[in-house]
């Protein structure tokens, strides 16, 4: 009779480790709540995002996720390009007010 609930024990036991294995490497099925429209899981400004906001970006790491140095990489070429197209924009704004001031001057001497 004991060797039966020791035999009892250690299947419940081993039924209890590959259920909690099995739970880590799968979940436990659930799905998560869709987030609300317009909402996101990480922080950035609402607006005028820089290169540093989007440098400083960071994801929950999690056992099924996406690999860091992959997700690092393409935040860093999203973050550059952002800063590049931002300093072309004010480069472009540098043109037009000077052009406008020109344009001005010129009326202003007819």
């Amino acid at each position: 009779m004991a060797s039966a609930l020791i035999y009892l024990l250690v299947v419940l036991l081993v039924g209890a480790v590959v259920y909690l294995l099995a739970s880590l490497v799968f979940g436990r099925g659930e799905q998560l709540e869709p987030l609300p429209p317009g909402s996101t899981p990480t922080r950035l400004p609402p607006a005028d995002v820089e290169g540093a906001d989007v440098r400083a970006l960071r994801f929950q790491q999690v056992v099924r996720g996406y690999k860091a140095a992959e997700v690092d990489w393409a935040l860093d070429r999203v973050a550059t390009e952002l800063d590049e197209l931002r300093g072309r924009i004010a480069v472009l704004e540098r043109q037009l007010d000077a052009a406008g001031e020109q344009l001005q001057r010129t009326r202003d001497q007819d």
